[in-house]
C-alpha cells in the first residue's frame, strides 16, 4: 500500500469516503479544506493542518452542516491564524 495518493486518486479516495460514511460526494469541499491545511501548515505547523481541518468540519457539523456553515468555519481559522501572523 503507498503511503502517498498521486493528485489524480484524491477524488476516487474522496469519493470512497463519501459512500463509506454516507456523504455527498459535494459534501467534501476538498479544494477548500486542502486551502485551510496548507494556510495553517503555513502560518502556525504542519502538525496543526489536520486538527484544524477535523475542527473546521465538527464545527461546520454542529452548526448544521450546509456549504455556509463549511465556509464560515474555515473563514473564521483562516482569520485566527491571519491574527497570529499580525
Amino acid at each position: 500500500m503507498s503511503e502517498h495518493l498521486p493528485p489524480e486518486a484524491l477524488d476516487g479516495w474522496a469519493a470512497q469516503i463519501a459512500e463509506r460514511l454516507g456523504l455527498a460526494p459535494e459534501d467534501l469541499p476538498i479544494s477548500a479544506v486542502l486551502d485551510l491545511a496548507g494556510v495553517v501548515a503555513r502560518g502556525v505547523a504542519r502538525p496543526a493542518a489536520p486538527v484544524s481541518t477535523f475542527a473546521a468540519g465538527l464545527a461546520a457539523g454542529r452548526a448544521g452542516g450546509s456549504p455556509d456553515d463549511v465556509r464560515r468555519a474555515i473563514a473564521e481559522i483562516t482569520d485566527l491564524v491571519t491574527e497570529r501572523e499580525a
